[in-house]
């Protein structure tokens, strides 16, 4: 029996492998031979999880022609891959990517590391914060004061509790997209909207056009959805050309794009309201539905100064825009309650198709953030929010300017992350030097699709003080560990955090 489950092409793994970035590419051959810095890059793409453990690899012969290298480096790359126990081989059954013992298998999104792993490790790969308090607490007290008389129903309510949909609605008529609640379905955090969305509008083999770089967790939603991800670059301070989105709207065809107007994950870019309004005009032309991923909108740190308005507003017909959002950024994460805004027809499209993966939402989140929204907690918590992002921010500015000033970044006003270029260095190999200098971080190739921005790493808002410029410390310390070729020799463990 086939020790494998999957497969890597061959044309996919020779573009995974080839460095995007010239300047990455001249640093990785100076300092290794070729055998091993193929070997180094197999195993980096399976440590970031983009390339899956158990998938069959292909023939030495077949990856030497698609790379331009001679079968014997490519030989001698599998061979040091399995004596480090990243490649297992069969006679007749060919070789396939593995864990060696001890190793977690990588998963494909940016989960977060378990709390007890604080006290050795700085996580710098989740964007989320802690919870707003007092007013999470009295979130919850008032949705258990108002429990008692859904406890008498089933429980269930697929398209979200009717209170909470009004809620919501009320909302986005406030900032200015008049709502009805029979527009909104309550889902499982903004993932569960895109979700949604994804499902009733792009099926296996359908082209989404993705911004590039986007949201990892997004991205390996759809590729496991099957879709075929088509990237259009940024376009620095106004986020999209929407010249060359109207290209990619003609050429390739979308039936569905996924973008992120406000304070962009993970470019941190704030889209003004006149590209907003092209984006909107040219999907409407070419017939593509977008999906706009709203939920670090009310993240602005400046809101006296004004913000753009919605997507949906510019959606004059409503059948162009799709808006997901959630209170797991402007609140908690730990609530995972999110929604989508689309047209009824398609809301009773998608509350039919949620009957074959759950029946809804646990009610009394979905209560307390009625209440959060329903009074002044929603205000008062996001303003907290703000204070603790915007404080985050300059520690981690400030630490970048005095560890590592060579890297170069935008500081976004808002939001919760800010992409960062580390000069001439890999972004992945940096990442993986960083978990042996107690910091984690994730690596551009992240948030690109097929190998992209390779030179890149996000770092979110999460740590601030002392432990963000700690956090910095380390990352400059592993840079220069794979500056010199000693990432691997570096420290395992790591100091106490300081407070």
């Amino acid at each position: 029996m086939a020790q494998w489950t999957a497969v890597v092409g061959t044309a996919h793994l020779a573009r995974l492998l080839v460095p995007r970035d010239a300047r990455t590419r001249a640093a990785d051959a100076r300092r290794a031979p070729a055998y091993r810095e193929l070997a180094e890059r197999v195993r980096l793409l399976l440590l970031e999880g983009r390339v899956p453990v158990a998938a069959r690899l292909p023939a030495e012969r077949e990856l030497a022609v698609a790379l331009g290298v001679s079968r014997t480096t490519v030989a001698a790359a599998y061979e040091t891959l399995r004596a480090e126990g990243f490649v297992k081989s069969r006679r007749g059954a060919g070789s396939w990517t593995a864990m060696p013992d001890g190793r977690p298998i990588p998963a494909g999104g940016l989960e977060p590391l378990p709390p007890e792993a604080a006290a050795s490790v700085i996580d710098l790969g989740c964007a989320a914060l802690p919870a707003p308090e007092p007013w999470l607490t009295r979130a919850f007290e008032g949705a258990l004061a108002e429990l008692p008389r859904f406890a008498a129903t089933h429980g269930d309510y697929p398209a979200g509790l009717p209170l909470l949909r009004e809620a919501v609605a009320d909302h986005f008529t406030a900032r200015g997209v008049p709502t009805m609640p029979e527009q909104i379905m309550v889902t499982t955090g903004a993932m569960g909207a895109v979700s949604a969305a994804a499902r009733l509008f792009g099926g296996l083999g359908e082209r989404i056009a993705v911004e590039a770089p986007s949201y990892a967790n997004v991205l390996q939603l759809l590729r496991e959805n099957g879709a075929r991800l088509v990237p259009v670059p940024m376009a620095g301070a106004d986020g999209w050309d929407t010249g060359a989105w109207r290209r990619t709207f003609r050429d390739a065809a979308p039936r569905l794009a996924y973008v992120i107007p406000d304070f962009h994950n993970p470019t941190g870019t704030l889209v003004p309201d006149e590209r907003r309004r092209e984006m909107v005009d040219a999907a409407r032309s070419a017939g593509v539905v977008l999906i706009s991923d709203e939920t670090m909108a009310e993240l602005n740190f400046h809101p006296e100064d004004g913000v753009p308005r919605p997507l949906a507003s510019f959606d004059h017909g409503g059948g162009t825009v799709l808006t997901a959002g959630s209170a797991s950024k402007a609140v908690w994460g730990g609530m995972r309650i999110g929604w989508i805004r689309a047209a009824p027809e398609l809301v009773r499209h998608m509350v039919a198709a949620r009957a074959h993966l759950d029946m809804g939402c646990p009610v009394v989140e979905q209560l307390a953030v009625a209440w959060l929204l329903r009074g002044e907690g929603w205000a008062r918590a996001l303003q907290l929010r703000r204070e603790l992002a915007r404080d985050n921010r300059d520690a981690l500015v400030a630490a970048l300017r005095r560890h590592a000033p060579d890297w170069s970044f935008t500081v976004p006003g808002g939001g919760l992350t800010m992409w960062v270029r580390t000069g001439d260095l890999s972004g992945s190999r940096l990442a993986d030097a960083g978990e042996r200098y107690g910091v984690r971080v994730p690596a551009g190739t992240r948030f690109g699709v097929d190998g992209a921005f390779e030179g890149y790493v996000r770092l979110p808002f999460a740590v601030g003080n002392a432990v963000a410029d700690e956090a910095v410390a380390r990352l400059a310390a592993a840079a220069e560990a794979v500056r010199t070729g000693t990432a691997g020799s570096g420290p395992l463990g790591t100091p106490t955090l300081v407070a």
